[in-house]
């Protein structure tokens, strides 16, 4: 199993990540609201992130969570995130990571995959 995080900066591309995440395989994301350093350091942190508000396009991040079976998924998940938001090296596109699960309890059982 592994985790796989990203934080989002373009707001507007939600949608279109967890459908192209979905269409690779992943069953469920967690997605938070979010915001970085760097903008804290510009400015201070919205009063909506402090009272679970809904933050207007343009402003914070979505930080989305997801557990896989496969490293092959991670990989696919990569490769289909970045034809959609750019290359995650280039500014204001987003960070991607995931690392090995050591535990998992509490997934649904994965169901047969078409043919089997």
């Amino acid at each position: 199993m592994f985790m796989i995080f990203f934080v989002l900066d373009q707001l507007d591309q939600l949608d279109a990540v967890l459908g192209a995440w979905s269409a690779v395989g992943i069953r469920g994301v967690t997605i938070l609201e979010s915001t970085g350093m760097y903008r804290k350091q510009l400015k201070h942190v919205p009063m909506r992130y402090l009272y679970g508000c809904p933050s207007p396009e343009g402003e914070g991040n979505y930080t989305l969570l997801a557990i896989v079976a496969q490293e092959e998924t991670v990989h696919s998940c990569l490769h289909a995130t970045e034809k959609l938001v750019g290359d995650l090296d280039a500014p204001n596109t987003g960070v991607f990571a995931s690392w090995p699960l050591t535990t998992v309890k509490g997934l649904p059982p994965t169901p047969p995959t078409r043919g089997e």
